[in-house]
């Protein structure tokens, strides 16, 4: 057993032995406690430096298995969450569906008025919209329903057909409604066209009954005036210018440029107003059925003098063809006059080419060369016009002298007594507007002579 002083002697001489320690040996001890560390968490064995493969490993398979974990819940999450936004489209889809399907309802009812059903379609239309609303702040607060999204899905789903399936529904009884009202809609207009028909036929029997005792059967030709052609050639105007508003019409219906129309009908011509148009195809429609008027039958000036001195015949054929009925009329002999008159006179207004731009097709020529009129409006409107001026060519044969036909030269002063004005714009003009005199653009409807008597031709002014 040691002193106390000795004791003190070898505490002393430790703490000098710890001062001798130079500043490298501490650095290397520090080096050396370093590298021991290093060794220790990387597996290399301090007594050899192999690596501890075991070791690495676990570390190595442990990481992997976390970085799977990750990946897979991350994927799973994402997986999740297209499922709830499908499921959240569905439901949208649906409450639109239910929507549309509650407010077809809704219209269905008022129509014939249904007060129960316009309530009931009220409060739906009402309720699917609050169902939206919400669906929409859920949407906003990202408080999606996450709950059961495999099954919501097909819920939706079948809702959303449910309800188109109701507004298929909901369409197929509006539109037997709709039927229902056209099929009743067109009993009643057929009504009307069975009174019109009655009234048509009425009116037509006291005009033959006013023809007739405008000019009785048993009159001679001597006894003809003037009085009498002036009315038959007021019918056979009101028939040109309808068979005219018929043609434009069909123009306007196959988009034709009536203004490069009217140019090549009257070349040269201003029209004073855009109506002022349908007188040049006016014009056209007299010049070509007034042409032959003087000669018997349309026909050459020869056929003129074989019944040059019979008045008498042409007043009886005048007064037995306007009794006549304009389908009899047609149902004479194929090679019969007035057939002959009627089929050239078509071809002349409307040729092959022009028919087939305004109806696309030539069916209605080849029933006029055949000789059956279908009762369509344009054909009937010519067949009126053809007869009127048929009958007024015959009771221009009647007269004695004659009636003959005239018009005015286009560029001819106008003249009150020959001519009548159908602008008489040009007479409102301040003087000094017009350079010279008002002249004749174009003839529209000819001037008749009778004896010393003048009926007035139709002029367009210029």
């Amino acid at each position: 057993m040691l002193r106390p002083d000795c004791a003190g002697q070898l505490s002393m001489m430790d703490s000098v032995k710890r001062s001798a320690v130079t500043p490298s040996e501490n650095r290397m001890s520090h080096t050396l406690a370093k590298v021991l560390h290093i060794r220790a968490v990387t597996g290399i064995a301090p007594d050899d430096g192999i690596l501890n493969t075991k070791y690495h490993g676990k570390i190595k398979k442990d990481q992997m298995k976390s970085s799977l974990i990750t990946s897979f819940n991350y994927e799973l999450e994402e997986l999740k969450d297209r499922v709830v936004k499908e499921a959240f489209l569905a439901k949208l889809f649906a409450g639109i569906s239910s929507v549309k399907a509650a407010y077809a309802q809704l219209q269905f009812a008022q129509y014939p008025y249904d007060a129960d059903g316009i309530q009931s379609a009220d409060q739906t239309v009402v309720s699917e919209l609050n169902n939206l609303s919400q669906l929409k702040q859920s949407y906003s607060k990202k408080q999606l329903n996450k709950m059961s999204p495999d099954i919501n899905l097909p819920l939706t789903e079948i809702q959303e057909q449910t309800s188109q399936l109701k507004t298929y529904e909901i369409s197929s009884k509006k539109l037997k409604s709709q039927i229902k009202s056209k099929d009743s809609e067109l009993t009643f207009l057929k009504h009307k066209l069975a009174e019109a028909s009655k009234n048509n036929k009425l009116l037509e029997k006291r005009l033959i009954s006013v023809e007739q005792s405008i000019i009785p059967k048993s009159i001679p030709p001597s006894s003809l005036n003037p009085s009498h052609f002036i009315s038959y050639s007021r019918q056979a105007l009101k028939s040109v210018q309808a068979f005219t508003r018929l043609l434009i019409n069909e123009m306007e219906c196959a988009r034709w440029d009536l203004d490069a129309a009217a140019s090549l009908v009257e070349p040269g011509i201003s029209f004073w107003t855009p109506n002022h148009k349908s007188f040049a195809f006016e014009s056209f429609v007299c010049r070509e059925m007034f042409d032959g008027f003087n000669y018997l039958d349309f026909c050459t000036p020869e056929s003129l003098l074989e019944l040059k001195d019979c008045p008498t015949r042409h007043l009886d054929r005048f007064i037995k063809t306007r009794s006549v009925k304009l389908v009899d009329c047609l149902a004479w002999k194929p090679r019969s006059n007035f057939v002959t008159f009627f089929r050239i006179k078509y071809l002349k207004l409307i040729n092959p080419k022009m028919e087939e731009h305004l109806f696309g097709d030539m069916d209605q020529g080849n029933l006029v060369n055949s000789a059956k009129i279908p009762e369509t409006p344009f054909l009937l409107a010519f067949s009126e016009m053809v007869k009127h001026i048929w009958l007024l060519h015959y009771l221009a044969l009647s007269f004695d002298p004659k009636v003959s036909i005239f018009q005015a030269k286009k560029g001819c002063r106008f003249s009150e007594v020959y001519m009548e004005s159908l602008n008489d714009e040009v007479f409102l003009l301040p003087d000094g507007l017009l350079e010279t005199d008002p002249r004749v653009g174009f003839t529209v409807f000819p001037g008749f002579k009778i004896s010393k008597t003048i009926i007035q031709c139709h002029v367009y002014l210029c």
